[in-house]
């Protein structure tokens, strides 16, 4: 499977050349995935970036239905309308998402293998084709027809997790009110 348009956000916009290397925080990953915490290049394809246009230690949740949501939990938990994703925030954050400065590297696709949720890896070195600075990303989330919902805590939304709604966390450690 060829992968799609793939991209790689970062606060740094002067990155020639992307090394494999470990993630700075590993994760518990299920026995014989142990491997996604060693030396790769992290991408996120073209549907997915909405969960990247937050500033890279902004906590955050998107939720998204997917063909096997249940229409219970479309009810109880989708509110309806144009979104396609609704992104979570604190509050706290929501200057520093106005005023960030992200840039967004188109890669190659040539080496990257897929994995979940629009995420791509590569183990080889991958060179940028182009960078482009991202700012007012409020305005940029909107333009992808995601909605960004300022809350005081992320921690009730834990529940969503047992929906049948496509649930991803991100920088949920450094939630204002911690995150267990």
């Amino acid at each position: 499977m060829s992968a799609p348009e793939l991209f790689h956000f970062s606060e740094q916009g002067d990155i020639a050349r992307f090394t494999p290397r470990p993630v700075a925080t590993p994760a518990a990953r299920v026995p014989g995935m142990e491997w996604l915490n060693g030396p790769l290049v992290w991408a996120i394809d073209a549907w997915h970036q909405p969960m990247y246009l937050f500033p890279r230690d902004c906590p955050r949740i998107l939720v998204w239905p997917t063909d096997a949501t249940g229409e219970d939990d479309l009810v109880r938990y989708w509110p309806g309308g144009p979104a396609r994703m609704l992104a979570y925030v604190e509050q706290g954050w929501l200057d520093r998402l106005r005023s960030a400065t992200l840039f967004r590297y188109g890669l190659p696709s040539a080496s990257f293998e897929a994995l979940e949720a629009g995420m791509w890896i590569s183990r080889e070195a991958v060179a940028p084709n182009r960078v482009e600075p991202v700012s007012n990303l409020p305005e940029r989330l909107a333009a992808l027809d995601v909605e960004l919902r300022p809350v005081a805590d992320l921690r009730p939304l834990k529940t969503l997790w047992e929906t049948s709604l496509h649930t991803s966390g991100i920088r949920l450690r450094n939630a204002e009110y911690g995150w267990s």
